[in-house]
């Protein structure tokens, strides 16, 4: 907490308020594009349904539910790829059934057979916690006849419930989003632009991006959900129209997560510096924000835009298709789906290409062009032999990425260090699977065999893997990469020249040395299905207003799996 003596440093007396011509002071609330007010307390947008997991309590509140035998499910917003076996991997929209949430970073879970610990961070509480106790209750025997109808008469009460907390956790979830915006906009970008001496118009750029324009949208479009939301029967509102009204405008997400990893590293920097982390808490101060730090508030819009799929999808479940919103919910969901999809694989390709320079970097011997100038992920990689037309036969280690193969030859000594031998242009290649037996063209006898044949040439390239499913591995990772790179096309996907450029030297600064040589395969990048790294932040559940402390770094080391063990072994655990 900065004390108030600090605060002075960066404001007069007549700077801590913001005071219009009349002498008043200028007002916070929120005006829409008609001048209306628009400012919504936190006691206000705190009032959700009790159902609720309410703030400041949610860790208490999940654990209690599974002490009293109730099931808690999460839904994965994004994959979560591990090489740990204590760890539980998953893929966005997984369901993960909650089993002990008393550490904040790290929850334990299981995901069809296996039980393990997972980042609380990457998932997102289900509004409606009762369904598979309900499902599996009623799944017990069957009904008496005459009570068949009674039954069904509170299935559909009970659906009409469901519908409405989801109804109403996506009007809470929205209100606060915008209160977060608002605070971005008034409380750090105003006072960083009356602060010339601290912050150029391009840092400001780099650390903010475009989210004025999301505030903006933001507010248009939450008015529009506003006149949507039926008050008295929620259940009965009609808010898939406004997704589809504004889903061409969701786009500009995109620039924001493309800008993040570049806004991230300019705050890391000035975070460096007392003055900025003093400057940037007394703004925090004085807007009355809640207990967030900067960056984490940048984190919310590209938490909220893979959030909106998981909500669509849980009101579409709840909506009978005899409901008037039913096929517009159905088409929205499709909509956010596909404009999260976007925005993902955009974030995964900007958080590879630091992985990809760092291995770069670890090679002897690169010579040409960096591979981030063609190339953004790695696709496969492994051990093949490659023949010449002579009959020799040469062991090297092969590195798939999009639009290029690197050919890498191990140490003789050093088995951890490899040395650059070449790259083959995939634009310009035809994958050719062999037969096994012998070779026409070659003259030669081939297992496991197949060929890369130059288009514009007559180069040609023979590989044999060591195993069958070694080679099957690799021609589907050749097709794989075909299919990568015209997806990359027709979405446009590119990555801008800074970005690539401060990735290298990110990497040469991190020391990564060619004399240090590579670290065995592991220390490639991995192949992509990555999770964002500046995702891996402490966050509340999608179904909590979002006003909690952010405890914003990697979540530390996991909790004991002793610890774990022990507690569920103690006998008189509650």
């Amino acid at each position: 907490m900065v004390a108030r003596g600090e605060i002075a440093r960066f404001w007069s007396l007549e700077s801590l308020h913001m005071v219009s011509s009349d002498g008043g002071t200028e007002s916070s609330a929120l005006v829409d594009d008609n001048g209306s007010e628009e400012d919504y307390s936190y006691e206000d947008l705190c009032q959700a349904n009790p159902r609720y997991l309410q703030p400041g309590g949610e860790q208490l509140a999940i654990n209690e539910l599974i002490s009293d035998g109730s099931v808690v499910c999460a839904e994965a917003l994004w994959d979560h790829v591990t090489m740990d076996d204590q760890e539980l991997g998953f893929k966005a929209g997984d369901v993960i059934q909650v089993l002990e949430a008393s550490n904040k970073d790290w929850w334990w879970g299981r995901n069809e057979d296996k039980e393990a610990w997972f980042p609380a961070s990457f998932v997102r509480l289900r509004v409606n916690q009762e369904e598979l106790s309900e499902n599996s209750s009623s799944s017990q025997g069957e009904e008496p006849e005459e009570d068949a109808g009674r039954s069904r008469h509170k299935h559909s009460e009970s659906k009409h419930q469901m519908r409405t907390n989801v109804i109403q956790e996506i009007m809470n979830t929205e209100r606060v989003y915008i209160k977060h915006l608002k605070d971005i906009c008034e409380g750090y970008i105003r006072q960083c632009r009356k602060h010339t001496g601290m912050f150029t118009v391009a840092q400001l750029a780099t650390i903010f991006g475009n989210i004025e324009d999301i505030y903006k949208f933001q507010r248009k479009f939450l008015k529009d959900l506003e006149k949507q939301y039926n008050k008295e029967e929620p259940h009965l509102s009609e808010i898939g129209s406004c997704f589809l009204q504004h889903q061409e405008g969701f786009a500009i997400y995109s620039e924001y997560c493309n800008n993040h990893p570049g806004a991230c590293a300019e705050l890391s920097s000035l975070m460096k510096q007392g003055r900025y982390r003093h400057f940037f808490e007394a703004c925090r101060l004085l807007q009355q924000m809640i207990d967030i730090a900067i960056d984490g508030f940048l984190l919310t819009p590209v938490q909220k835009i893979c959030k909106y799929p998981l909500q669509l999808a849980e009101l579409l479940k709840y909506t009978t298709q005899e409901h008037s919103d039913y096929n517009n919910i159905k088409a929205a969901y499709e909509a956010m789906k596909n404009v999260a999809c976007l925005i993902n694989e955009r974030k995964r390709k900007l958080e590879s290409i630091d992985k990809i320079a760092r291995w770069q970097v670890s090679i002897v011997g690169w010579e040409g062009l960096d591979i981030l100038d063609r190339s953004s992920e790695l696709i496969h990689s492994g051990e093949l032999t490659r023949i010449t037309k002579q009959g020799k036969s040469q062991q090297r280690t092969f590195f798939l990425f999009d639009h290029q193969l690197v050919s890498c030859k191990k140490d003789l000594l050093r088995r951890d260090m490899l040395y650059y031998r070449g790259r083959m242009d995939m634009d310009d290649m035809q994958l050719v699977d062999l037969e096994d037996g012998r070779d026409k063209d070659w003259n030669l006898n081939v297992k496991n065999a197949f060929k890369l044949v130059s288009k514009t040439t007559d180069e040609v390239h023979l590989f044999c893997a060591k195993k069958q499913e070694d080679k099957a591995r690799w021609l589907q990772a050749c097709r794989d990469e075909r299919r990568r790179v015209q997806e990359d096309r027709e979405m446009g996907m590119e990555i801008s020249e800074n970005q690539k450029k401060l990735a290298m030297l990110n990497a040469q600064k991190a020391g990564h040395g060619k004399s240090k040589g590579y670290s065995a395969c592991p220390a490639a990048p991995p192949p992509q299905s990555l999770h964002p790294v500046h995702q891996r932040h402490v966050t509340v559940p999608a179904s909590v207003p979002q006003q909690q402390v952010f405890a914003l770094a990697e979540p530390r080391r996991k909790p004991s799996l002793f610890w774990h063990t022990f507690n569920k072994l103690t006998p008189f655990r509650k």
